[in-house]
Order: C-alpha cells, then sequence, then structure tokens
C-alpha cells in the first residue's frame, strides 16, 4: 500500500475542510448540526487529530453542498480533456483506505472515475448511498463485498458489477488483503455532484 501512496499527490483533508467551511461563512457548529456529526469530532477532523471514514467524507461533502473532490483542493475550470499522468493523481486517506481521483474533479462532462485502495476491514459506512446515474465497478486485486438494495455480491479480481445508483449500496472489504477497486459513477443528472452521496443524516 505504501508504494500505491506514493504514485499520487496527498490531500490535507483537514486544511481543505476548514477552507470549504470558512469560504461558505459556515460555522464548526452549523456544519456539525448539517452533517450529523458531533462538534467535538468535526474539531478532531479539523485539526488533523483523526482521520475521518468514508461515510463521514461522504456527510460533510453533503452538508457543503459539493463532491468529494472538493477536498482535493481549489475548483478548477473544466476541461473537455483531462490526461493525468500516474504522478499527477491526487489521494486522499481516509479511516482503512484511500480515495484517488481520476480526473473527474477537472471534467466537464458526466462522469466521475476513481480509485479505492482499502486495507482489510475497511467500509463506506454504516448508511446506504443514494444518487442518481450508473455505477460501474471494477475489482483489480483483494476482494470487494457490494451491498445493493437486498443483494450481495462478492467481486474477485476481473469482476465487475454495474447497477443504477439510484438504489441502495455500500461496500466493504471484509477479507485479510488489500483491495483495489475502480469505480466510475456516469449519467448523473446536469448539476448533481455525485459523490455528494445522500446520507442519512442521523448518527451512527
Amino acid at each position: 500500500m505504501e508504494s500505491f501512496q506514493r504514485e499520487a499527490m496527498s490531500v490535507d483533508v483537514a486544511s481543505s475542510l476548514r477552507q470549504l467551511r470558512e469560504a461558505r461563512n459556515m460555522s464548526m457548529r452549523t456544519l456539525a448540526t448539517k452533517s450529523g456529526l458531533s462538534a467535538n469530532a468535526l474539531s478532531m477532523i479539523e485539526r488533523g487529530k483523526t482521520s475521518p471514514s468514508v461515510s463521514t467524507l461522504y456527510k460533510l461533502a453533503d452538508a457543503l453542498g459539493v463532491s468529494i473532490t472538493a477536498f482535493f483542493g481549489s475548483q478548477t475550470e473544466k476541461k473537455q480533456i483531462v490526461f493525468l499522468k500516474s504522478d499527477e493523481r491526487t489521494r486522499m486517506s481516509f479511516t482503512r483506505g484511500v480515495f484517488e481521483a481520476l480526473g473527474g474533479e477537472q471534467f466537464s462532462g458526466r462522469v466521475e472515475p476513481f480509485m479505492l485502495t482499502l486495507e482489510s476491514g475497511a467500509a463506506s459506512g454504516s448508511h446506504s448511498i443514494v444518487h442518481s446515474g450508473h455505477e460501474f465497478v471494477f475489482c483489480l486485486r483483494g476482494e470487494l463485498e457490494y451491498f445493493v438494495e437486498k443483494q450481495v455480491f462478492l467481486l474477485s479480481p476481473g469482476d465487475s458489477l454495474l447497477f443504477e445508483s439510484k438504489m441502495q449500496h455500500r461496500w466493504k472489504n471484509h477479507s485479510k488483503n488489500v483491495t483495489n477497486a475502480l469505480i466510475i459513477i456516469s449519467g448523473f443528472a446536469e448539476g448533481e455532484q455525485p459523490n455528494a452521496m445522500h446520507w442519512n443524516k442521523n448518527k451512527g
């Protein structure tokens, strides 16, 4: 996993979160209320004292009204063509894993590809994800358990999964090994930021 992390530029979630919050003149207490997090938990994240889970990142993105890729830095003008060398990708750590953007944050079209590197036990969170469009999942290494509505799919290297994203879904690496998966979200509604998932605002 260490060699994978060296391939990309690391993102400081704490600084990005604080900048996004302050740019919207939003107090920490207001953001905590909107995201369903405690003020103490939010403070710990902004001070870099704790690494947020992917569920928490999505909750914060939703509360801020941005895509999760907004944590990767300042928003740039969207391009019709995006070419990224392997060392130009940006990555963001979360609990037991790494989220790596693959150009969707710079692209003008309705598609957002990203890579997940998941340590054993890594999961999207206890709440299901729901958004418009379609989701494509391709397992590159290890095993990935995907829950879509009431069905469970176990992906091994080379396996793929494609479904309508309006169906409730979540994922988990239940194995003892590191998992790599490519995920592509496409066909979402114009103006919608698919990574700002609509998480249940209740805690837990």
